[in-house]
Order: C-alpha cells, then structure tokens, then sequence
C-alpha cells in the first residue's frame, strides 16, 4: 500500500511530546489578544503565522523559544488555559490522534495571580471537554523549567503527585540544558518516583549524551525528550535499547531549533536499525508549523519508509503512552483494528501481543 497523505491521516497516533504554549491556533492568538488587551505586531492572520511559525532557517534553539514570549502572556487566566487545552486536543483528533500527553509548566502561567492547582485544573477541563465531545484520551505533563530553581521543581513536583489519577500523567524537565544539569533538580524528581508518577525529560537535544545519562541515573527518567545525541555513546545507546527507554523524537522540530543539521543528517533510521523504540511527536504545531500526519509525512519522505515502518513507529507511541498496562493494550487493540479496516496486514493475535514487551 503507498504511502500517502490521506492514509497517514487516517493511522491511528499518539501525540507524546506536544507543549501546550507552543500549539495554539493562530486565529486564538489573535482573539486572545485583543480580549485581554495585549498588542500583536499584527492582527492579520498570515502576517502572524509568518511571526510565529519558525522555518527550517531558524538558527537555534534560542530563537525557536523567542516565540514563547508571545504565547505565554496570552496564557494567565483559566478561560484561556481551558479554550487553548480544548483546541489542542481537537485539532489532534480530527487526524486521528487516539492519545494525547500535553505538557506545559504551571509555573509559567501565574503572573497574573493564578494558583498552580488552578492552572492544572483549567488546562484540565479543556482537555476532559475533548474527551467527552470526541472520545480522544489525554493526559497531562507538568514541566519543571532548567533554568528555575530546584525548589520551583520540587514545588510543582507536589503538584503533580497531588494530581496524579486526576488528569496528570507525568512529570518533566524542559528548557535550555547548557549549564543548567537535571542533576540540580533531582530532590524533585525523587519526590515523583517514590509517588510512582511517570517521569519524562527533555535531553539530549542541545547538549551531548550526558545529558540523557543524567535524565537517566539521577532523574530516573522513563522517556527521553529528543534525545538527538544518543548515538554519539553507544554504550549509553545500549542501555536505553535494553530498557525499551522510549524516545520522544520531534522531526521537524529537532531541525529548526538545529538539534540535527537537516532531516537527512537526523539520527531516527539509525535508532530504528538498532531496534531503539521511537517515537513521533510534534513538539510545538504552532511553533514548527506541524501535526501529526505531517511528521509522519516527513519521515516517510526523508528516509524512504513504507507503511510497515511508519506504524511500527505508531505502535510504538502507544506502547510508550503514560498509561496503565491494561489500558495500554485496550488501547492497542482498537489500534490494531483500525489498522486491519485500513487494509493494513500489521495486526498481530491478542495472545502474541501480550507476550510482547509493552
């Protein structure tokens, strides 16, 4: 079967590694904006698209977060929290996005006096609001922030165990890794581990593999955020391999904030040769300009995949996906149905799929 846009579209898919500030409409940008008086460089839809959305020439990592200092003051009160979550999660399924994980930082969204319980709350109604209008399934990732101190990571790691059953699935690490080691944040991440919350951490992307062993052996990560630089420690490699260590990989993203020089130099075929399990995300669809489909579409494109390859790659999210087991493979069982009515021959019998290391 070729692989084309519309079939891309219609595979069932994850979305793991998408952030909340960098994923909204433009047109909500704008109305926004204008509802809390906020001045744009323009109100002109395209004009504004041309503003937010990076291309492949963005020069660095620095100049793809410069965009977050439009979006974040647009973000400080439960109504806006609560459309853009909403958004968010329809947008992502009406390409077929089964499952989402939207992370973003409480900490970011308080300068205007909202509580931390009272961002994830609306951040939360936006995405159960999804959920009951389309059936989508969501989670959230609370992101503690590099450059912030350990007692700010600590403080929303309360937070997220507190909310953990009630909407929060995962605890993250994000933002600039140069200088700023998760080493520093570890009595946070320690507090989420003994309360059994799922961990995540953004490495690997600006700095070397270092940075993923210190997400790894310090942090106790489950999942690695890009993890661009992995192959340059094989040994490191081998241990992510031999504990099915999942990587959240962001294609178009990894370009423009130059994690990889180009989508040719990217290291994604050389993970999947190695067996490593991958998976595909957006990162920012504002931002990067990008959904789900059409980071599938690039991979395809780039490297030459069939069909066989590219939902290897779906699976792959939903084996990775913060949900309990059962749920997990009761998820992967309408995957694989979908598939079958796809005319897609991946499906595997339910007594093979659960001996298989979910």
């Amino acid at each position: 079967m070729e692989v084309t846009h519309d079939i891309l579209k219609r595979l069932p898919k994850t979305d793991l590694h998408v952030h909340l500030d960098g994923s909204l409409r433009v047109e909500t940008v704008i109305d926004l904006a204008r509802e809390r008086g906020i001045r744009l460089p323009s109100e002109d839809p395209e004009v504004m698209r041309g503003i937010l959305q990076v291309g492949l020439d963005c020069k660095s990592l620095v100049e793809y977060l410069r965009v977050f200092d439009i979006t974040l003051p647009l973000l400080q009160d439960a109504e806006a929290l609560t459309r853009t979550a909403f958004e968010l999660a329809e947008d992502a399924h009406f390409e077929n996005v089964l499952y989402i994980e939207v992370r973003y930082s409480p900490l970011l969204h308080r300068t205007r006096g909202m509580r931390m319980d009272e961002v994830i709350e609306a951040v939360g109604a936006g995405l159960r609001l999804a959920e009951d209008r389309y059936g989508i399934r969501t989670g959230q990732i609370l992101c503690g922030i590099r450059h912030l101190t350990p007692e700010d990571s600590l403080e929303l790691a309360e937070h997220a165990v507190a909310w953990k059953g009630r909407g929060v699935v995962g605890f993250d690490l994000a933002g600039a890794e140069k200088d700023y080691p998760a080493k520093h944040h570890r009595e946070a991440f320690y507090r989420v581990l003994n309360a059994n919350v799922n961990i995540t951490i953004h490495a690997g992307e600006a700095f070397g593999p270092a940075s993923i062993a210190q997400a790894l052996h310090y942090c106790g990560a489950h999942r690695i955020g890009h993890g661009t630089h992995l192959l340059e420690d094989p040994d490191l490699l081998q241990y992510v391999n031999d504990h099915r260590i999942p990587l959240e990989v962001c294609p178009t993203s990894n370009v423009q904030t130059k994690a990889v020089g180009s989508f040719e130099d990217h290291p994604l075929p050389e993970f999947m040769k190695e067996g490593l399990r991958v998976t595909i995300n957006t990162d920012n669809r504002l931002i990067s300009g990008t959904d789900s489909t059409r980071e599938l579409e690039v991979v395809a494109e780039t490297f030459g995949f069939g069909l066989e390859e590219i939902v290897d790659l779906v699976v792959a999210g939903f084996k990775s996906a913060f949900l309990p087991l059962a749920e997990r493979i009761k998820l992967l069982e309408e995957v694989f149905t979908q598939l079958r009515a796809l005319g897609i021959p991946y499906a595997q019998e339910i007594s093979r799929r659960r001996r298989v290391n979910l």
